[in-house]
């Protein structure tokens, strides 16, 4: 939970006057003024070089469960790809440091230094006291957009056969704000927390980023019917960020309709990306991966200003840890994100290719794309597409 008085000036006056100040008819009157990046600049721009060995650095976190087997099938492809990238490997067991989780400094300090991280699956154990670790390193590094492109796969057949789509979703705020509290005994209170400020950091960044992959439109995807303030907030920013992109197409669509349509047919949603507040994008976003053949198949990638870090979003999987039967293909797919976020385009198309490649052979799959390979035979078959 974080105290109101935790937060900064401006939005604990915005909540007080939200909670208790306008009767709740009132129409609010929105602040007009831009806090996010001007039009000219590219948000989230990679700011990392080369060293002198022609390299760049990227710290790595291996992960929990499978995740080292994975990570070792990234490596072994990036060197046979010869891409121009040394790792540096990280340790974000986490810490309490004055009553909080915290990550250690040394990690927080490699990925401040490099810009970018690959990460792996980590495991947040359930019970009180454990905070996700995955929340605490969005948290740290501000890691404003989850980009979550979904695209059917050739050779992986599911009911559906024409999706290419990228969600694009909030990542610090909404109802994952984490401010609630009890009221009264059996009352629990929480407030979803919209501000201006985080709204058109991600929206611009949403146009920024479909203009960048040839996308020709933009969606919001919204309750403003039903929450006017927050939501609605949230879509006039759209609104107004959208005049700096005359190029893309913008329009809006309602939460509930959206899941209806592309469930029914994502064929018209391939020329979209798809932006949208917190919790909507963290169910919309699985869902869309549920329609191309599940998380196993989705890169993802958790976008800042100062740093990023890409990521397979699925679980640690500790049953089949060890065992030499993990997947690989969604870290895989995050690191060509993550290729391309530096700059490195023409080695993420290579690997991409011979990783399309593969899965379209449908020889050495992993056993839960139907095969009976190992780890380290179908990273070995990506090897031999290259």
């Amino acid at each position: 939970m974080i105290p109101v008085r935790a937060l900064a000036a401006p939005t604990r006056q915005c909540l007080r006057t939200a909670a208790y100040q306008q009767p709740r008819w009132a129409i609010p009157t929105l602040q007009t003024r831009s806090y996010a990046t001007p039009a000219p600049d590219k948000v989230a721009k990679f700011k990392g070089t080369k060293g002198s060995d022609g390299n760049y650095t990227v710290s790595l976190i291996e992960g929990d469960g499978i995740g080292p087997e994975i990570a070792q099938s990234v490596k072994d492809i990036y060197s046979a790809a010869k891409v121009p990238i040394k790792w540096e490997p990280v340790d974000v067991t986490p810490r309490l440091k004055d009553g909080r989780t915290v990550i250690p400094d040394e990690a927080i300090e490699s990925i401040q230094k490099n810009y970018v991280a690959l990460k792996g699956p980590l495991a947040t154990p359930i019970g009180k006291g454990h905070v996700s670790l995955n929340l605490t390193l969005r948290r740290t590094f501000n890691l404003f957009a989850n980009v979550r492109p979904c695209k059917s796969i050739a050779g992986y057949k599911t009911p559906y056969d024409n999706v290419d789509t990228v969600l694009i979703r909030e990542n610090t705020e909404g109802e994952y704000s984490g401010i609630e509290h009890v009221v009264v005994d059996g009352v629990v209170q929480s407030i979803k927390l919209i501000t201006r400020e985080a709204s058109e950091r991600v929206l611009r960044y949403a146009f920024q980023y479909a203009k960048d992959i040839n996308k020709k439109k933009v969606r919001v995807v919204h309750k403003a019917t039903i929450m006017k303030m927050s939501d609605g907030l949230f879509l006039s920013t759209a609104r107004d960020v959208a005049k700096d992109f005359p190029d893309i197409e913008f329009d809006a669509e309602l939460l509930d309709n959206a899941c209806l349509k592309i469930t029914t047919d994502p064929g018209p949603y391939q020329d979209k990306v798809l932006v949208m507040p917190n919790l909507y994008g963290d169910i919309l976003s699985d869902m869309c991966a549920g329609l191309i053949g599940g998380l196993g198949l989705t890169p993802s990638g958790n976008i800042g200003d100062e740093c990023s870090i890409f990521e397979a979003v699925h679980g640690s999987a500790p049953d089949i840890a060890g065992k030499g039967l993990a997947n690989p293909t969604a870290l895989l797919l995050s690191s060509m994100m993550m290729l391309r976020h530096m700059g490195l385009t023409g080695e993420a198309d290579k690997i991409e290719g011979a990783i399309f490649k593969t899965l379209a052979q449908g020889k050495a799959l992993t056993g839960d794309l139907g095969g009976k390979a190992k780890t380290s035979e179908y990273a070995s078959a990506i090897i031999g597409n290259l």
